[in-house]
């Protein structure tokens, strides 16, 4: 993967609208296409085209709890837009509303403790679990990370082993490792 590549939204599959007001699209990024799923309420979901399609995204995000109203594919645009900023180096932190609707609990207080992890810089599980206010929990945390629905936005891929190895991400450390070097290479 070339830092470098164009970033371009798909042309081959335009975004679409379930009954549930959900809008969907696809964009090609340097690490692979990336389904994008925003609602009214902001950006619910990020999921790797490599490793999940866009029929069970959908299947996931009908279980959202009831109406949001009709779906519209504008919602889609400023997540477009700064996650193409982000792959191009200029963006370092994300300013997007966010549909927490598939995070609850424990794990929603992880994710938001690690909005606070900055750009270019790790925690390890451990760490991070006692940013959380749970010492102890680097288990949970790791889990916390595998269902992380919004990758990349909530930088998941900042969390690092304790020995300072990637680890897993999304199936793919190659993935979890070149965004890391990114974001070290554009840090300035």
């Amino acid at each position: 993967m070339s830092p470098t590549a164009l970033l371009t939204r798909s042309d081959s599959v335009s975004p679409e609208v379930d009954d549930l007001g959900v809008a969907l699209g696809s964009l090609d990024t340097p690490i692979g296409p990336l389904n994008v799923a925003a609602t009214s309420k902001g950006l619910v979901r990020v999921g790797f085209g490599y490793m999940e399609e866009r029929a069970d995204m959908m299947a996931e995000l009908a279980e959202l709890p009831g109406s949001m109203g009709e779906g519209n594919p504008a919602w889609l645009d400023e997540p477009f837009a700064q996650l193409g900023e982000y792959f191009e180096g200029r963006r370092h932190q994300f300013e997007l509303a966010l549909d927490w609707h598939l995070s609850h609990g424990f794990y929603r207080r992880v994710l938001d403790t690690l909005m606070t992890v900055d750009y270019g810089t790790t925690v390890s599980y451990g760490e991070l679990a006692f940013m959380a206010g749970s010492p102890g929990a680097a288990r949970a945390v790791g889990t916390a990370m595998s269902s992380n629905p919004i990758p990349l936005v909530v930088p998941c891929h900042r969390v690092v082993r304790s020995d300072g190895s990637v680890g897993e991400y999304g199936g793919r450390p190659d993935v979890k490792a070149w965004l890391l070097e990114h974001e070290s290479a554009h840090r300035g």
